[in-house]
């Protein structure tokens, strides 16, 4: 008789522990996709006109982000070679619903600093702004052809 109450409410009440954790993950999912506010050092910042369709600031910077013309800088490691990420927790660089919500001031943040509490590392270090500009402008056709 024990086991039978017991049995009905662990079918009852599993359910709901579920259910709960799967609210929670999804809520911290959507917590993660949230957008924060650009810096004012990087918010009125925007890609060099024309930039996002030049073939061949594009072509450089797929050199840059495959790590070819600094060994020290490969987005490809974490992102993947064509924007699927390869490491867990990377953002997915071809989900345009993501990535349209990116202002040019975001993306050139991003890259600069780095995403705290997270592997994403900040390049300015290691790229210059112009060099950072030509990885954003490769990266982003992976969710779309240029801007």
């Amino acid at each position: 008789m024990i086991k039978k109450v017991f049995l009905i409410l662990a079918v009852l009440i599993l359910p709901l522990f579920v259910f709960d954790s799967c609210s929670k993950k999804e809520a911290a999912q959507k917590a993660a996709m949230a957008i924060p506010e650009v810096p004012a050092e990087y918010k009125d910042k925007h890609m060099p006109d024309g930039w996002w369709t030049d073939e061949k600031v594009v072509a450089e910077g797929k050199d840059l982000y495959d790590g070819k013309q600094n060994i020290d800088v490969n987005c490809g490691a974490c992102h993947g070679m064509n924007g699927m990420p390869v490491l867990s927790g990377s953002r997915d660089l071809r989900d345009a619903s993501l990535v349209d919500k990116w202002s040019d001031g975001y993306w050139l943040w991003k890259v600069s600093e780095g995403v705290p509490d997270t592997a994403m590392t900040g390049w300015k270090e290691k790229l210059t702004e112009e060099e950072i500009w030509k990885v954003i402008a490769y990266a982003r056709t992976f969710s779309k052809a240029g801007k």
